[in-house]
């Protein structure tokens, strides 16, 4: 039964006329409020992975010998995986909320792959620093970020990003994307000879779906379906749990091998960075905050640079209008992120996967938000989808990214060195923070090279030493060394 002609105006003008529509400003950016559901939703199928994978990285597991990670007194690990995913699902539902109601974009923020394996691993299980203090770093680097953008000074750093640099992350992010997605379908694997290479994707069930879902979402998207991505995640996960359900394959191969329940009391992890800061070296703690600072900083940079590109949100010259707003929202999730009992939060670059499916506005991101929060109540979503299935969105986006790199100036040296570094180390390294600072420290190289030194700002070059000096900490050995 309809609710009366207001409710079906809504309907048939794509919520143009709904509450919604005036506070994002659907008319403004070209949207309308089923693109932005169908984005928002897509957006979660490829992140809520972190639902499950984070807390697996910052669980303290002693029986498998795994260094680092946290463990709580009287619990087991799996009862400390679960208030992690608690954790994991509050931090990043604070996060995004600010991102949509202040910043109005469509991006979707989550404790950050790498920056957690650094606080688990690095940390605390090489360091030796406890988990309190670790969070207290966290905390502190939270501040610092949040003081940083109410100034300007966040925004001020990356408008210095040279254009070819800035053209040249979203190319990287694709490949990054790429070999994530492939990783996790099975069809890239580790190599002891070459690094990488082709997985058993023959014999491989996992691989074999993947490679399926894969195309049938490529040939879904082509024929112009909306919503695709979507269709292609849920179609690959229908498939694998109804061969499992078949008898085909145990569970635990197409399906995860169980789906926990989450453990809603986070009181053990809630404010224990507080007992961080009564046991704190300076120096070991000093140098923690300055790498979580400078990973978080340039990922978010770049993720948004990146992604803002795809979406057509840059300007003229590269550079992304009010990002200030959309760094805030990093910025207090970092701080409620590390109060709560998570690593860094930062915003994905699976964000790609909204905006490809058209989503413009922060109703997207509030869409991310409510079903983060959902998956609270029905059992966490991510553990119903496989990690394969989800990660074929990653793969489509890559190939979409790719097309970025027809704006970068080819034939001018100064900026087919910084892009191509950029694009090939993101990747190669694991990192969009590497990808980055190899395209700034290169840049006022090659300009000073061809007698073009006036034309590099200070900044930049301040830009390149602050890499250089960052680099030599964290290839030389010192973090582990001080432990």
């Amino acid at each position: 039964m309809s609710d009366g002609p207001a409710a079906d105006d809504a309907v048939t003008d794509g919520g143009q006329g709904s509450w919604f529509a005036n506070y994002f400003g659907f008319a403004e950016h070209g949207t309308d409020l089923r693109t932005e559901i169908l984005a928002g939703i897509t957006t979660f199928l490829t992140i809520s992975y972190i639902v499950v994978v984070n807390p697996v990285i910052l669980t303290a597991y002693p029986d498998d010998g795994t260094p680092g990670g946290i463990a709580l007194p009287g619990y087991t690990p799996g009862e400390v995986y679960q208030m992690l995913a608690v954790v994991t699902i509050l931090a990043s539902a604070v996060a995004i909320f600010v991102m949509a109601f202040y910043a109005n974009r469509p991006f979707a923020l989550a404790p950050g792959l790498g920056l957690n394996a650094f606080f688990a691993i690095t940390v605390v299980g090489v360091m030796g620093v406890p988990w309190e203090t670790a969070l207290a770093a966290i905390v502190t680097e939270g501040v610092i970020f949040i003081i940083l953008t109410a100034i300007g000074a966040r925004e001020y750093v990356i408008n210095l990003f040279p254009q070819p640099v800035k053209f040249g992350v979203g190319t990287g992010i694709g490949l990054f994307l790429a070999i994530i997605g492939f990783q996790a379908m099975g069809i890239v694997v580790d190599d002891p000879a070459t690094l990488v290479g082709l997985g058993n994707v023959a014999s491989d069930p996992v691989a074999l779906l993947s490679v399926v879902g894969l195309f049938i979402t490529f040939a879904l998207y082509a024929a112009g379906l909306r919503g695709a991505i979507i269709v292609g995640i849920l179609g690959t996960t229908l498939i694998g749990w109804g061969l499992t359900i078949a008898g085909v394959f145990p569970q635990g191969v197409l399906t995860p091998a169980s789906i926990p329940s989450p453990q809603y009391d986070i009181t053990p992890l809630a404010g224990a960075f507080v007992e961080g800061f009564t046991n704190v070296e300076p120096f070991v703690f000093s140098l923690v905050v300055f790498t979580f600072f400078f990973v978080d900083f340039f990922d978010t940079a770049g993720t948004l640079v990146g992604v803002g590109q795809a979406g057509g949100f840059l300007d003229e010259n590269g550079d992304f209008p009010d990002i200030d707003k959309p760094l805030m929202a990093d910025a207090v999730g970092t701080t409620v992120g590390g109060m709560l009992g998570t690593s860094t939060v930062t915003t994905f670059v699976e964000s790609a996967t909204g905006v490809e499916e058209g989503g413009r506005t922060g109703m997207t991101a509030l869409v991310v938000g409510l079903l983060f929060l959902a998956s609270l109540v029905v059992v966490p979503l991510a553990a119903a989808i496989p990690q394969y299935a989800s990660h074929i969105a990653l793969v489509v986006v890559a190939v979409l990214l790719m097309r970025n790199v027809t704006d970068i100036q080819w034939d001018d040296f100064a900026h087919s060195v910084p892009a191509g570094l950029t694009i090939m180390v993101m990747p190669l390294t694991y990192s969009i923070a590497y990808g980055i600072a190899a395209g700034i420290i290169s840049y006022p190289i090659v300009k000073t090279a061809q007698g073009n030194w006036r034309d590099v700002h200070v900044g930049q070059w301040l830009l390149a030493i602050a890499f250089v000096a960052y680099f030599a900490v964290r290839t030389s050995g010192v973090l582990t060394s001080v432990a």
